[in-house]
């Protein structure tokens, strides 16, 4: 997949998302629909984005048993979305039924990433709550590598860990980075941040960016300045 920036619809309602993106004219950027948004106006949510020609990061970070990780895949397979995400920490079996339920009779499926530690997650909440004594890059990097052993296509995390990811499971193993920001922004409940030149030098493949594009005074703007510190995309 080519170096892309996803925008996150974090809104209310599709009413507010689809003004949102009119903002934009003819481009159509890539979205992620979180739990926000897909509680609130469901899976039309994603036909409708489709529709329009966007291309769609449905971001509900699944997590439970394997059989019903599965049969929820097998569900949002059919609403065209082309990335989907669960977390790492459910296990190994839990992401191999991910991915076969996400897979369609006709061998196609959305490509399927893991979460690995929310960027929102410091080293002190890793080892003192969550009771992980190895390092966040460590504990990341092995999440990573089950992932991969599992046949996902990729994983979330910070640009931060991208390096090692790429150095433990090959190059063409996608890191999709939220906890970006443009310098002297603010980090707001992000712990592990960098602005979105520092994570193409880090080899993020897509970032991901809310609220400096979607609050931002001028949100086409802010999003072709993404583009540009981002992907080299030089004209607006």
């Amino acid at each position: 997949m080519e170096r892309d920036v996803i925008i996150a619809c974090d809104f209310a309602g599709k009413a507010e998302c689809l003004e949102f993106l009119g903002l934009f004219g003819d481009r159509r950027p890539f979205v992620k629909i979180g739990m926000e948004l897909f509680y609130a106006a469901g899976p039309e949510m994603v036909r409708a984005l489709k529709e329009r020609g966007h291309k769609v990061f449905l971001d509900l970070k699944l997590h439970d048993i394997p059989n019903t990780v599965g049969r929820a895949m097998r569900v949002l397979s059919g609403l065209g979305a082309d990335l989907c995400n669960l977390h790492a920490a459910g296990g190994s079996a839990m992401m191999r039924a991910a991915r076969e339920g996400l897979t369609r009779p006709d061998g196609t499926r959305p490509l399927l990433i893991a979460v690995t530690q929310l960027t929102s997650t410091d080293a002190r909440t890793l080892r003192d709550e969550l009771l992980i004594g190895a390092s966040m890059e460590g504990t990341v990097t092995a999440y990573a590598r089950n992932a991969a052993a599992c046949g996902l296509d990729g994983v979330v995390c910070s640009p931060l860990e991208s390096p090692a990811i790429k150095a433990a499971c090959g190059g063409g193993f996608l890191t999709v980075t939220p906890g970006v920001r443009f310098a002297g922004g603010e980090t707001g409940d992000q712990s592990r941040v960098t602005t979105p030149a520092r994570a193409r030098e880090l080899g993020s493949d897509l970032i991901v960016m809310g609220r400096p594009i979607t609050a931002a005074a001028d949100p086409a703007a802010a999003y072709v300045r993404a583009r540009r510190e981002f992907c080299g995309e030089e004209r607006a």
